[in-house]
């Protein structure tokens, strides 16, 4: 299929821009058209410098003129998750708090992407604090899936990913403790990529003012293509300025050239995380067609670990990463709660508060935990290259923000189901670091996108992308919302 041209992969963007295809200030005033046009509708673009990136694009094009070095993606317009600093605009992770909150400078993952060229004009909706597969805010408003606008693009890079698919940006950068990349690349048809911890340095992707990086969460990449995940890793990853004194990264290359050069586990479902029918038959299908084209593939093969024992692990552990966001009074209570809740309670709830008020010593005796399952996936990825598994257990949902978000609710095989149990899935491959791409894969009964998560051995970067490139090219491109395209 032919995409129009604000539907193109940025590298495909950035080529027509070195051609003199398309200049630099041409390209940036059709997405601003576009985002004129539609983003009422959804609102996932919420926060423009729209004069300071035509005086870029402008000396964009300059540069190209006079012959100068340009970067791997000069010219293509860009925005980013509003949780990365920017300079000039506002960084608040959907808190009113910080509403007035407006950043110095760029967060480095942002300032790599301005080295390589891209013309950055805004910022997309999350979330408050990052903590929802929503998207809205007090501050803000809600994001709508271009797909669907009575549902949720996901989160908590929602207004990312639906930027992405109704063609309001070139490319977007995103961050995932809890499938906050993956997630919305699931729901609205992009592709997004988790990288390996610690490999895309997350400074300047913080609240105010905090410099430590945390534990399980990265920042890492969303666009319309495997080939853009590819180019933006290139140019993200590798360590700041400091840890850069002592070492440097090299992420190994993968030598398969060919899906049938891959051994491939296929997992569609689990007792922790019942996924939708519709889900699993899009990854069925998929191992079908994998089958079919000679690719070793297992439905059997898996990991050496108790996936509930996993689950508790990494909700405790995600918890007690997220929990210097609370408040004194709301760790009080976790306190309290986890005090009198009965040790045999493994509801969401009761791990969240259990983990929010983790004591420093129970967290290493569950790090230990999971440095033996990091141990188990490590000796699987020996006769495997890859795992294929559901993102999330359903196509996107209805919107939902009334009340608590562990008591809300989702429709699963006909089955109303705590929306937090999905959670399972963020942390598969998450809670011990490995990376993860999520890749459109076909459509729900009614129209909606689904995705497959492609996990790889820790440092295997490239080569999920590597996978996720071949799957768009054999097996399904982009395809753009129809109310938009």
């Amino acid at each position: 299929m032919s995409l129009d041209l604000p539907f193109q992969s940025a590298k495909k963007l950035a080529a027509a821009v070195r051609k003199k295809k398309i200049g630099c200030l041409e390209l940036l005033d059709l997405y601003l058209e576009r985002v004129e046009a539609h983003n009422p509708a959804l609102n996932a673009i919420i926060a423009t410098d729209i004069e300071g990136a035509r005086k870029r694009a402008k000396a964009a094009d300059r540069a190209l003129k006079a012959g100068k070095k340009v970067g791997p993606l000069h010219g293509v317009p860009m925005t980013i998750k509003e949780s990365f600093d920017v300079a000039g605009l506002p960084t608040t992770w959907g808190d009113p708090a910080f509403k007035d909150s407006v950043a110095a400078e760029n967060a480095l993952v942002a300032q790599r992407m301005v080295d390589a060229g891209v013309t950055l004009f805004g910022k997309t909706n999350v979330p408050l604090n990052l903590a929802d597969w929503q998207s809205y805010n007090e501050i803000y408003g809600s994001t709508n899936n271009p797909w669907d606008l009575t549902r949720t693009p996901g989160g908590s890079s929602g207004g990312s990913g639906a930027a992405l698919a109704a063609g309001l940006t070139g490319i977007e950068a995103g961050s995932d403790i809890g499938a906050s990349i993956r997630n919305p690349a699931h729901y609205c048809g992009v592709w997004g990529h988790k990288p390996t911890w610690n490999v895309v340095c997350p400074k300047g992707h913080a609240l105010a003012g905090n410099v430590a990086y945390g534990d399980i969460g990265v920042v890492g990449p969303l666009a319309r293509s495997a080939e853009d995940l590819e180019l933006a890793m290139d140019i993200m990853a590798g360590p700041d300025e400091i840890d850069g004194r002592g070492w440097s990264l090299t992420l190994p290359r993968p030598k398969q050239k060919k899906l049938r050069d891959f051994k491939v586990a296929v997992l569609l479902s689990d007792p922790n995380a019942e996924v939708d029918q519709a889900v699993q038959d899009q990854i069925q299908k998929l191992a079908d067609f994998l089958g079919k084209n000679k690719v070793k593939v297992s439905d059997t093969a898996r990991p050496a670990f108790d996936t509930a024992e996993l689950n508790d692990v990494y909700v405790r552990l995600l918890r007690g990463a997220t929990s210097a966001r609370m408040s004194d009074a709301v760790y009080q209570q976790a306190l309290a709660d986890a005090a009198t809740l009965p040790a045999d309670d493994m509801s969401y709830f009761a791990q969240m508060q259990r983990g929010n008020s983790l004591p420093h010593r129970t967290w290493l005796q569950l790090n230990e935990k999971r440095h033996r399952m990091r141990l188990a996936w490590d000796a699987f990825f020996q006769d495997y290259d890859i795992m294929l598994c559901p993102v999330a257990v359903s196509a996107a949902f209805p919107h939902d923000q009334e009340g608590l978000r562990h008591k809300r609710t989702i429709v699963v095989n006909n089955k109303k189901v705590p929306v937090v149990d999905q959670i399972f899935w963020a942390g598969y491959s998450g809670v011990t670091w490995l990376p993860s791409t999520a890749a459109p894969i076909g459509e729900s009964p009614e129209g909606l996108p689904i995705g497959v998560q492609i996990i790889g051995p820790q440092y295997g970067d490239y080569s999920t992308i590597a996978f996720a490139k071949l799957l768009e090219k054999e097996y399904r491109g982009f395809v753009p919302p129809p109310a938009f395209a």
